[in-house]
């Protein structure tokens, strides 16, 4: 029997990145795009590698650009960091898997290293897969922690508990990673939200602005454990930023969530370096009347309007001049 899982991307509609810092988030899932995984049994453990994972090359050249645009790594590395979590979290459960082999073979559409949660999209089908093949139950709450786990301390990537939460459970979430609530229960207060309360969304991405998430998280990181106070107040924000939107989304007005999302982006600017190219990504959509900010680590952003599809239809123009692509985010 061949087991077939996925995961789909995700954005940050507010609060990021504090969903690494003892903060607040809401993010929604985008089923536009999706990592998927087979997974079959097999004489031997076996994992077969994306088509896109070369280890030749026409020219230097050749070489040289898929680094540019893959990085170092793609997502045989992420497939074999989570088989070892998923290990140890059965071995520590006193779960037997007994002697049975596997081979998984994946794929992705998820755009990467754009902050569309590629790499967390891989590592989530593949639990699903590895769940389903040897038909262990791990809780939401749990799942979401373990999956973190495979980037954060297997292979050292800083990230945050956002896009696991919201890849685990879909649609769009409230996520509060109070201090004292995660030290006491091991996980968030994670509540679904009804996407209908949500005011129209659009998401754009530009394939050369890409910046692993490695790239923000681990010097904001090494900051919030110096107890560097202007990161400690700014997660503050950014978690305040979360609470109101979820308050404003829980009461019926959405859309006074879009002076929130600006402001979201106003601090991470103040507070990370923005690229040129990435700062434009979001004042594109300002400047045809959207409320914008980061989905992600940078390459691509979420934008709140009107609801006008002619504003919708500028916007996306403006967007494609600038070499990006502009979609309507599908969340259930």
């Amino acid at each position: 029997m061949i087991i077939t899982t996925h995961a789909h991307a995700r954005a940050g509609l507010i609060g990021n990145p504090s969903d690494g810092y003892f903060g607040k988030t809401i993010s929604i899932i985008l089923r536009n795009f999706s990592a998927s995984v087979r997974c079959y049994e097999s004489p031997r453990i076996g994992i077969r590698p994306l088509r896109r994972e070369q280890l030749e090359f026409d020219s230097l050249d050749a070489l040289v650009a898929d680094i540019e645009l893959n990085g170092y790594y793609g997502g045989i590395r992420l497939i074999k960091a989570a088989v070892k979590r998923f290990s140890d979290h059965c071995q520590a459960q006193g779960i037997d898997l007994g002697r049975r082999n596997f081979t998984i073979e994946y794929e992705t559409d998820i755009p990467v290293r754009v902050g569309l949660a590629g790499s967390s999209g891989i590592v989530t089908s593949a639990m699903r897969a590895l769940m389903a093949f040897y038909e262990v139950e791990v809780p939401p709450p749990v799942l979401a922690g373990l999956i973190l786990s495979v980037e954060l301390d297997e292979l050292g990537i800083g990230a945050g508990l956002q896009d696991r939460v919201i890849q685990v459970y879909e649609g769009a979430v409230f996520m509060d990673f109070d201090r004292a609530l995660m030290a006491s229960q091991g996980h968030g207060r994670y509540v679904p939200l009804d996407p209908a309360g949500l005011p129209p969304l659009f998401v754009a991405f530009h394939d050369t602005l890409a910046e692993g998430t490695e790239i923000t998280h681990n010097d904001l990181r090494d900051r919030f454990n110096r107890g560097d106070r202007e990161v400690i107040s700014a997660m503050e924000q950014f978690a305040s930023f979360a609470q109101q939107a979820h308050d404003h989304i829980d009461a019926g007005n959405g859309d006074q969530i879009a002076p929130l999302m600006d402001a979201n982006f106003d601090l991470r600017a103040r507070l990370c370096v923005i690229s040129e190219g990435n700062r434009r990504l979001v004042e594109i959509g300002r400047e045809g009347g959207a409320a914008v900010k980061f989905a992600g680590s940078g390459g691509a952003v979420i934008g709140a309007y009107d609801g006008d599809p002619q504003r919708l239809a500028k916007i996306r123009e403006a967007y494609e001049a600038f070499g990006a692509e502009l979609l309507v985010p599908r969340i259930v």
